[in-house]
């Protein structure tokens, strides 16, 4: 595959390494642009923070918890500006696209756009979507969602933070539903849009998630001139002392708990569940972050005047 410069730039966003390590990368791996980053990351290029960190295009990410309280939905819809992200009309028109994803049984973004939209059946989600276009006067973007759907034991908690640019959405299973536990649900969703995780506990990580990381983290060690003479035995021993710590931080249960660091949010879920006499797990969350890995134009704004005016 040719390598261009529209996917040098890409991964140069994603990476934040130079032009032309990832140009190098690219034909190395034949364009295949994961690939190519895990590359950049071996060679102390790239940090997968700096790809999870790339905040970019305004919008609004929104949960939405049915009245029942059976489904719950997050979406994400861009805006160009956060002027428009602000405006009345697109943030009823957000909240009318999550009631429309938690109503459907849509897998992905242009399944729901073909379907007939909920606040008038006479129009497509697309139809709809083309005139709230019209009516902003400016590019919008359904860029995703995802739902949730309970069962008896499902307790659904969501949080928004700083008005839409995080949204979380949090999955507790408990025989407990009282207001401590919502209040609990409420304190962990904070944790997540704070803390960032990728899983509840480590259970969730796979075996494959596993190994990649731990050859990425092997190659960075005996890329590193300190660690030159250490045999293979003492690499492999401090990887895994790595390994543990990085699991520390991507798993929810693990992770000091904010409002209270002498214990992990999995002790401080324990102790909730033993104090209102109950069973209180975490079962699945869902983070949102507007324009998380989408690349933001610059925009100059004195320039853009002068040259107007020039």
């Amino acid at each position: 595959m040719a390598v261009t410069a529209a996917m040098i730039k890409e991964l140069r966003g994603l990476s934040g390494a130079g032009m032309s390590a990832c140009k190098s990368a690219l034909v190395e791996t034949d364009g295949n642009m994961d690939a190519a980053f895990d590359i950049l990351r071996k060679k102390g290029a790239a940090t997968a923070e700096k790809k999870a960190g790339r905040i970019a295009a305004e919008g609004l990410s929104f949960p939405y918890i049915t009245e029942d309280g059976k489904t719950a939905v997050v979406v994400e819809v861009n805006s160009e500006t956060d002027f428009v992200a602000k405006n009345q009309k697109f943030q009823d028109y957000v909240l009318d696209v999550a009631k429309q994803a938690a109503g459907s049984e849509a897998a992905d973004v242009d399944s729901l756009l073909k379907e007939a939209w909920i606040s008038d059946s006479s129009k497509t989600v697309s139809e709809a979507h083309i005139e709230m276009v019209s009516t902003m006067g400016e590019n919008l973007t359904i860029r995703r969602f995802e739902r949730l759907t309970g069962d008896d034991s499902s307790l659904f908690v969501s949080y928004v933070h700083a008005g839409g640019k995080v949204a979380v959405l949090l999955e507790i299973a408990a025989d407990v539903k009282n207001d401590n536990v919502v209040e609990t649900g409420k304190n962990i969703c904070m944790q997540i849009a704070a803390m960032s995780p990728k899983f509840v506990d480590r259970g969730e990580i796979s075996e494959d998630f596993i190994a990649k990381e731990k050859a990425i983290l092997i190659d960075q060690a005996k890329n590193d001139p300190k660690n030159a003479s250490k045999p293979d035995n003492i690499i492999e021993k401090m990887i895994i002392g790595r390994l543990n710590k990085e699991f520390k931080e991507m798993c929810l249960v693990d992770q000091e708990y904010v409002r209270d660091d002498s214990m992990t949010v999995g002790k401080y879920v324990e102790s909730v569940a033993k104090a209102e006499g109950g069973s209180v797990a975490l079962k699945k969350f869902v983070r949102y972050e507007t324009g998380q890995g989408i690349e933001k134009k610059n925009e100059d704004f004195a320039a853009e005047v002068a040259k107007v005016i020039g």
